[in-house]
């Protein structure tokens, strides 16, 4: 009723839109087309809606449409009333959550979205994003400034699921020979860096560090920073990159935007995506063109950083297997940050075709601790902090800030991020590897635990467990925590 309501100008036409047709009102509410019908059979009972036999624009013959009645009208009036005191989540041009009521979602995102479209975009989807090229041209009253191309500034609005520069960081003590390997891909012009590591370890700070650097060498350098969140979808980062490829409604000449399901709950063409992102990309006669007003020119190539890409993995996998191949044959290099190392690619991707670069980041060594913890006041020695941290940046930047190698907000740190989301098997497991002086064999660890089967896979992709040639061993800032668990026992 609500989107008969919102097509209500076309009541008592001769000629109407596919908008009042089954396939419409199916498309447009997102339901199965007998369901349509299905629902106005009930609501001609009630008399809320009348049928109608009429010509639809685009069509060669008559189909059956419906409409409001008079009585149809006063209930939707007081439907849409409930309608829009509801809580909608959004995500402004600044990059904030803000939760308002859906009356005020399209003023607040300057988009011409209905009430209709709003709800259905948040129940399936959660939050609704500022400068979603699905809802349009952004619309603002008092400005009619043309936006320039993402390269230089992002799309208006863009920023609010993407950067054009790396987070500023705090300082980053040693790490030099991780930044010489980052400098050696950049060269080489390799298509894919993954960096991954434990939680915390100082992932995203090194690569926000180094590019940061980078930028200042190359200013011109196009750069994506895109932060997934546990709540992104292979939708939202689809449409985030063609923002970023300087694609909207203006200017899609190889008709990306048909890729990206317009409907709410719908799914990316990924395939389709990929074909036309690769021959958009590789066409060097429009890439100039949509660039043509920026004084340096279009990009040599766009660098995207994925930070946190383990949070879309699982449910992106296709999305980011076809970012990776496009990045083969086109101006397009990737680095994804990652707790885990990546599915999304296989082992000869990294030995034998040189198309990805593993880096997996530890703690920092002793004398990179040695010469931060020699710029500060500290009674430990060296030994005993790294024993305690394992080197871990967070740690030690708790212990320079409260002078305490074992800070509660480490120990806090620790639980949250790692152990306390352990299945308590594993977690028993690395309790028992905690009690060894030295590392041991997987079959005599296996059987301390009651364990049966091979190594816990995650635990090793994350780097909590770790395969030695003496055998198991696990972080040792882990270690220690759970050496603390164990003498409480």
């Amino acid at each position: 009723m609500l989107h008969l309501f919102e097509n209500n100008e076309q009541a008592d036409r001769y000629l109407v839109g596919p908008e009042l047709t089954r396939p419409g009102i199916a498309e447009s509410c997102a339901l199965h087309p007998p369901n349509v019908s299905r629902t106005m059979r009930e609501l001609l009972r009630k008399e809320l809606v009348s049928e109608h036999t009429r010509n639809v624009k685009g069509e060669d013959r008559r189909q059956k449409t419906w409409q409001l009645t008079d009585e149809g009208r006063k209930s939707v009036k007081a439907t849409i009333k409930r309608l829009s005191s509801i809580s909608i989540v959004i995500r402004d041009n600044s990059g904030e959550l803000l939760e308002l009521e859906a009356s005020e979602v399209s003023k607040r995102l300057d988009a011409k979205i209905s009430l209709l479209q709003i709800l259905m975009h948040a129940q399936h989807e959660g939050v609704l994003t500022y400068g979603d090229i699905r809802f349009g041209a952004i619309r603002k009253a008092e400005s009619f400034d043309k936006s320039p191309p993402g390269r230089l500034k992002a799309l208006t609005g863009a920023h609010a699921t993407y950067h054009n520069k790396p987070p500023k960081t705090r300082f980053v003590h040693g790490r030099e020979s991780q930044i010489d390997q980052l400098n050696d891909w950049f060269e080489q012009r390799k298509p894919c860096m993954v960096v991954h590591g434990i939680a915390g370890i100082g992932k995203s700070t090194l690569v926000a560090h180094w590019l940061n650097g980078q930028l200042e060498q190359n200013p011109n350098l196009s750069v994506c920073w895109y932060p997934c969140q546990p709540w992104d979808t292979p939708l939202g980062l689809a449409t985030s990159l063609l923002h970023r490829f300087g694609i909207d409604e203006k200017h899609d000449p190889y008709n990306l935007i048909e890729t990206l399901p317009l409907n709410p709950g719908g799914v990316v063409d990924v395939d389709t995506w990929r074909r036309r992102l690769l021959a958009y990309l590789t066409d060097a006669r429009t890439i100039r063109e949509r660039f043509k007003s920026v004084s340096e020119g279009p990009p040599p190539y766009w660098l995207i950083v994925l930070d946190d890409v383990h949070h879309i993995e699982s449910e992106a996998a296709k999305l980011l297997g076809a970012l990776l191949q496009i990045s083969k044959s086109s101006p397009l290099r990737i680095i994804m940050i990652s707790r885990t190392r990546p599915t999304v690619y296989d082992r000869r991707d990294v030995h034998t075709r040189e198309i990805v670069t593993e880096h997996s980041l530890q703690g920092l060594s002793k004398l990179e601790m040695q010469n931060w913890l020699s710029k500060i006041n500290v009674d430990e020695d060296l030994e005993s902090v790294f024993e305690k941290t394992g080197g871990h940046p967070l740690a030690l930047e708790l212990f320079e800030l409260y002078g305490q190698s074992l800070h509660v907000d480490w120990l806090q740190f620790l639980d949250d991020e790692i152990l306390f989301k352990l299945p308590d098997n594993e977690r028993q497991l690395l309790t028992n590897l905690a009690s060894h002086d030295k590392p041991v064999s997987w079959d005599l660890l296996a059987e301390q635990s009651n364990w049966s089967g091979p190594p816990p896979k995650d635990l090793i992709s994350h780097g909590i467990l770790i395969e030695l040639s003496e055998g198991m061993w696990l972080h040792e800032a882990l270690k220690e925590r759970l050496l603390r668990d164990i003498q409480l026992d």
